[in-house]
């Protein structure tokens, strides 16, 4: 790039000011160019010329640099400027001629060596008479891309056109320029005519691949950069061929396929930078020694595999970011080795293992290990020889053991960021904090016990502190924090915690700065009154507290507030109307015991939740128009009635909409089944509504959701309900519908739930002879219908997720959600009711590993088939109350996962196989009642806990539990004496079983809330 220097020392230029007179005043009759120089003074036009001459008279006017000057207006060929015919150098950069169309005068600047027009701000077509220019050796015509702002274009003249005469160019900077054209136009271009060229940087020039071997003729390149353009194409190996290469720049180019690993061991290259190519991928190669390399970038690609050990011979690298890629196995202790280090980010990738040392990096300021599967503790010794450090991310591993307080000693860190692991123990006093710089503190969601160490609020420049969500404990009085004045996000949510604050108020000075306050489960009885005085306050959450009485009417005039969250109190009225809260974006109330009629609502909400309450009435006829920005509306689980009005179907934004457990009447408004489009989640279920479901489902149906359970809803399952692909969850179940099994849905993917149950379904169950139909589908509820026929069993097969193991699907205890706003972490949780143990439970999270049958209540008959053994994952099984006869399958052993069986109430014969008390470990649930079965019950593992109730009904069955003994005398099997038996299967026998509590211990460890929500 040019580095035009300025002249502070104008001594000796004296006589050459005469000569140089009239073009002075020349220049300055321009009416279109303005001059605004770094020095003003009131003799403003006198310096301006001994300026402007000094610059024209250097090296006898062969520099004018006036770059950075705020000149505005514009050029013509007419322009004094294009009279300086002797200029070689030439630097308008980074002015202000307002996007003007570009001139064409420089073409009389034929002696001109080096052009740096870049970010003038210059417009439109470049002129072809630049080509003229046969003697440039540097030309820069790069500028910054907006969207909104007119770019240099290279149309007619194009790229070939323009060059075709630079046959001493060197270096070309045409950044932001709208070249547009394909790899064999551009390459071509370029090799024909710049033999000599040894920097191309032609970044965001909206060029296209393929990337043509002709570059391959520009042997003397050392620079190239092609990043953000649409390039779509592979990377080629012969970049390694470049034998000068020193810089490599493809990012956000849409390069896809594996990239050379030649490419890496290139011994001249310094800088490689291939960020945002989510298609590219490979592997790293072994790595020579003493390279040269200091910038690798690889983040946000498909990079995969373990990293090298000789990636510590990359003794050379400065900044290394291996973020959101696929790497995985241990981080090489041989990084140890990279003590030029000044930046390293291995986030969002499957790293395992310890975190080595770093500790010789000693100008290392950023250290991002986020996201990964890294274990092990982080003792001192990693970190108290980086002095520099700044920023230390480990959030979302599996770290453990204590912090060590050394952390804190470090006099350049501002960011520590430790949430989201298993660290434990109690946090020490810190010492020696006065000097200390850290603004932003984050160890929520560990295992942190004890009470918070009073010099945490010694922190004097602390911006943001969160420790949620851990197991803390004591008592903290908010005037403690009064002394954090830079403070402006706190959030102890979520610990064992008694807040407690002085009642009479304190004054808006304690938190001058605090813009989000999180209190969440902290045992608060009534709201803080210094709250009102919070003039900055943008975010509150008092959720999940024991706050009664009434919301108080201060709360809405809050100038800035835009998200509170008060659910889960005990809060009976509400003061005042949400509607003064103007910037209130989002607005959570669910879980109290409000009353009377709904509030009116906030003018710009997004998201508004009064589920669970005692609002009661009819809800206003244009509820619509008050909901002309939300995204999520829940009233349920209130006592409205009346109808649902047309008018909510205005509110053209709602991605959810759930009005369930209430008692609305009438008939579904039909143009609520025609916001399907944009709708994701429509949930009516628990009502009182009537009718036909309108038949109106777009072509572009979006519902993810879809549940109108318990209502006396007739007809049959629409037809236009197969326009909707992404449905996941489709609940129909306790109405009056008259229909077959709905294989119209069979487009459906990956759907998840269907819940048919108490209809008056009739046929043959399932879809037999259709191509696969839903591989996902998890959960099956067709029970009290009156199918009939046999069990289905090729249309079982195609349900992969039932049959996978859980390690083949989801390891993970992740639920069916819905995403309504992401960036802020606001999900609608799907909810379903089974039949589970002989009881109706309902799942408020529906774990994707969880998985059931239900189709009892028909007439099906037959034997059941060996195949239902290939169902590996099912939770619950239940068959009862159908007319099934033949024996018990054997293959049933292998649902090993199964924890509720009930096949009572049919006609099946023959003994128990022994094989489902030896495997069927997990069962805590089995009804063979009231079946023609016979001989001695299995008396081991799980089947010795069942009661009489099990088996009762089968005249046959002899042995415990039953009072009537076997003929034979014996004693029934037992795989265990008393000393060894596994009390294992009993506690598991008299509670949940595996998958449900598994659920229970994850919610209570990560105490998750069913719609989280987060600044």
């Amino acid at each position: 790039m040019l580095n035009f220097a300025r002249l502070p020392d104008l001594s000796g230029l004296w006589p050459m000011f005469e000569r140089s007179e009239r073009l002075v005043a020349q220049i300055e009759k321009q009416p279109r160019i303005r001059f605004s120089f770094f020095h003003k003074t009131e003799t403003l036009e006198s310096e301006f010329r001994l300026l402007y001459v000094a610059r024209c008279t250097l090296q006898r006017g062969t520099g004018l640099n006036l770059s950075s000057e705020s000149i505005s207006g514009g050029l013509d060929n007419s322009s004094s400027l294009f009279s300086l015919q002797y200029l070689q150098n030439l630097s308008l950069a980074y002015n202000k001629f307002n996007y003007s169309q570009f001139p064409s005068g420089f073409d009389k600047l034929t002696n001109l060596r080096h052009l740096n027009l870049s970010n003038a701000g210059f417009a439109g077509q470049i002129p072809i008479e630049l080509s003229s220019l046969r003697r440039l050796v540097i030309l820069d015509l790069s500028t910054l891309y907006f969207p909104e702002i007119p770019p240099l274009k290279l149309e007619n003249p194009n790229l070939e056109m323009l060059v075709q005469n630079f046959a001493e160019l060197i270096e070309l900077y045409l950044d932001g320029v709208n070249i547009s054209e394909q790899g064999d136009e551009w390459c071509g271009a370029l090799s024909s005519s710049l033999k000599n060229l040894t920097v191309l940087s032609l970044s965001n020039c909206n060029l296209l691949g393929p990337l043509n071997p002709s570059l391959l003729k520009l042997q003397s390149l050392s620079s190239i950069r092609l990043d953000n353009n649409n390039l779509s194409a592979l990377v080629p190996e012969f970049f390694a061929n470049f034998t000068n290469l020193t810089s490599l720049r493809l990012s956000s180019s849409g390069l896809f396929d594996i990239f050379p690993e030649k490419i890496f061991q290139v011994p001249t290259l310094e800088v490689l930078d291939l960020s945002n190519n989510a298609r590219l991928g490979g592997s790293l190669p072994d790595f020579p020694q003493n390279g040269y390399l200091r910038t690798l970038v690889l983040s946000h690609t498909n990079f995969s595999g373990k990293l090298p050990h000789s990636i510590g011979n990359l003794t050379m690298l400065s900044r290394m970011d291996f973020s959101s890629c696929n790497f995985s196995g241990s981080i090489p202790t041989t990084m140890a080795n990279l003590t030029q280090l000044l930046y390293l980010d291995m986030s969002f990738n499957n790293f395992t293992g310890p975190i080595p040392s770093f500790s010789k990096a000693k100008n290392l300021t950023q250290i991002n290990l986020s996201h990964n599967d890294l274990t092990g503790q982080i003792t001192s010794t990693h970190w108290e020889e980086l002095k520099n450090l700044v920023n230390l991310d480990l959030r979302d591993n599996s770290l453990n053991g204590s912090i060590s307080v050394s952390l804190f000693s470090h006099l350049s860190l501002r960011y520590l960021q430790l949430p989201n692991n298993q660290f434990s123990g109690e946090l020490n006093q810190i010492p020696n904090i006065s000097s200390n710089v850290l603004e932003y503190l984050d160890l929520s969601t560990n295992n942190l016990e004890g009470a918070i160490p009073v010099s945490v609020f010694n922190f004097r420049g602390l911006k943001i502190l969160s420790l949620s969500s851990n197991n803390l404990t004591g008592s903290v009085q908010l005037n403690m924090i009064h002394q954090l004045t830079n403070l402006s996000s706190l959030d102890l949510s979520y610990n064992s915690l008694s807040i407690e604050f002085n009642r009479t108020g304190s004054p808006s000075s304690s938190f001058p700065n605090i813009t989000t306050l999180k209190l969440a489960s902290s045992k608060l009885k009534v709201f803080p009154d210094f709250l009102r005085n919070q003039s900055k306050l943008v975010v509150l959450d008092l959720s999940d507290n024991e706050i009664g009485a009434e919301i108080p009417y201060w709360i809405w005039k809050l100038p800035f507030l835009q998200q509170l969250n008060l659910s889960f109190n005990n809060l009976v009225t509400l003061e005042g109307s949400p509607r003064h809260a103007f910037y209130l974006t989002i607005l959570d109330i669910r879980s109290n015991r409000l009353q009377g009629q709904l509030p009116d609502l906030p003018p710009f909400a997004t998201y508004l939740d009064f589920s669970k309450n005692n609002f009661s009435s009819i809800i206003p006829s244009d509820i619509g128009d008050f909901l002309s920005y939300a995204y999520f509306f829940s009233l349920s689980s209130n006592e409205f009635k009346g109808s649902i009005h047309a008018s909510i179907c205005n509110a053209t934004y709602l991605r959810v909409l759930d009005l369930s457990n209430n008692s609305f009447s009438g008939m579904i408004p039909e143009c609520l089944v025609g916001m399907s489009s944009t709708l994701g989640v429509l949930n009516l279920g628990r009502n009182n509504l009537h009718g036909m479901v309108p038949d109106t489902f777009p072509d572009n149906c979006g519902l993810q959701t879809l549940d109108l359970n318990g209502n006396q809803l007739v007809g049959q399952v629409p037809e236009s309900l197969e326009h909707c692909t992404r449905l996941e969850v489709f609940n129909i179940g306790n109405n009056h519908i008259e229909d077959i099994f709905p294989c119209h849905l069979k487009n459906a993917s990956i759907l998840r739930v269907l819940v048919l149950r108490s209809n008056n379904f009739s046929g043959h169950l399932g879809c037999e002879g259709k191509n696969a139909t839903w591989p996902m589908l998890q959960i099956l509820d067709v029970a009290s219908n009156n199918f009939n026929g046999r069990l289905p069993i090729k249309c079982f097969y195609t349900w992969k997720a039932m049959s996978e193991s859980e390690d083949e699907t989801e390891s993970e205890l992740n639920h069916l959600r819905f995403e309504v706003l992401g960036f802020d972490k606001f999900y609608y949780q799907d909810a379903v009711t089974v039949t589970v143990k002989g009881l109706s439970m309902e799942l408020v999270k529906i774990l994707t590993i969880f998985t059931s049958i239900d189709v009892s209540g028909n007439n099906l008959e037959g034997t059941i088939p060996e195949g239902y053994g290939g169902l590996s994952s099912l939770y619950v099984l239940n068959l009862s109350h159908n007319a099934l006869s033949g024996q018990i399958p054997k293959s049933l052993a292998n649902l090993t996962q199964l924890e509720s069986l009930d096949l009572s109430n049919n006609k099946l014969t023959g003994e128990i196989p022994m094989q489902l008390a030896e495997s069927l470990i997990f069962l805590s649930f089995l009804d063979l009642s009231f079946n023609q079965l016979v001989g001695q019950i299995p008396n081991i593992k799980q089947f010795s806990t069942f009661s009489e109730s099990s088996y009762e009904g089968n005249k046959g069955l002899c042995g415990f539990p039953l009072m009537n003994k076997c003929s034979d005398g014996g004693t029934p099997p037992s795989a265990k004496s008393p000393e060894t038996f596994d009390w294992q299967f009993i506690l598991t026998g008299l509670g949940f079983g595996d998958c449900l509590t598994r659920a229970a211990k994850m919610a209570s460890l990560r105490r998750r809330k069913t719609l989280k929500m987060t600044a």
